[in-house]
């Protein structure tokens, strides 16, 4: 089986322009995560999907594959569709599961590639998997730049969003705070059904990429993890990663 991961990056980002190439001792943001998804043994080839030629041309001088792409893209799982497509025509080959994991998850574990694609092999409904993992505090709860999900009693989500969900606004105050992790394998032939949807209203409202599945009447199955990870959303969350990766047992392997 040819499964692959995408990870998209752009420069422009809004809350943190440029953070892609944002230092983390000593190595740009892309190449942390870049050289740990490579780490991953189910992987067959990993990728960077740019339409910048400064992360193009980064991740080509550290020996890895990059792929331009559209600036025009809003969402990072379009971009990762029209970069699969030019990996598959370029290379002559045809994808079978396509993992997008987001630029600006550094601490991202190689077992979390294992942990979000297994149930997709046990089980060929499944067509995309996102990991989830608990939020340890209120403040992280009621920050924008975490998604949270609710979900069902089958751990398929029912609702993504930026705001606090589920609400501790009626007295109860016990509720799970669950966000999303940007580790989503997508099966090829949805992930190009995906992207010939188009952009539905709450995915635009809440900018979640997942909401377009689930207004379009699809699942999303939750994984859970147990790994923690840190996405750098903004530069104090740049600052908060420095300090943990000083000590990450993964780091000094690929330094």
């Amino acid at each position: 089986m040819n499964i692959i991961s995408i990870i998209p990056a752009r420069m422009g980002s809004s809350r943190f322009p440029g953070k892609p190439m944002a230092d983390i001792l000593g190595m740009p943001m892309i190449g942390h995560v870049y050289k740990r998804v490579k780490m991953s043994k189910l992987l067959s080839e990993v990728y960077v999907a740019t339409c910048d030629e400064e992360i193009y041309n980064y991740v080509e001088s550290i020996g890895g594959k990059a792929v331009m792409t559209s600036d025009c893209h809003e969402r990072c799982s379009d971009r990762c569709a029209e970069a699969m497509l030019k990996i598959e025509q370029d290379e002559n080959i045809k994808v079978d599961i396509m993992i997008m994991v987001q630029g600006d998850e550094p601490l991202t574990f190689p077992q979390m590639i294992d942990e979000a694609v297994e149930p997709m092999l046990q089980d060929k409904s499944i067509k995309i998997t996102n990991l989830v993992a608990d939020l340890n505090t209120v403040e992280e709860f009621e920050n924008p730049n975490e998604v949270k999900v609710a979900m069902d009693k089958n751990n398929n989500a029912l609702y993504f969003s930026r705001e606090p969900i589920p609400s501790r606004k009626k007295g109860v105050l016990d509720v799970p705070m669950k966000k999303q992790v940007c580790v989503i394998p997508f099966t090829r032939d949805f992930l190009l059904e995906y992207n010939e949807m188009e952009p539905t209203p709450l995915e635009i409202i809440e900018s979640v990429d997942m909401m377009r599945i689930l207004e379009n009447g699809g699942k999303v199955k939750m994984i859970d993890t147990e790994y923690e990870t840190k996405a750098v959303d903004t530069k104090e969350d740049l600052e908060k990663v420095v300090k943990i990766m000083k000590d990450d047992e993964l780091f000094e392997s690929y330094i």
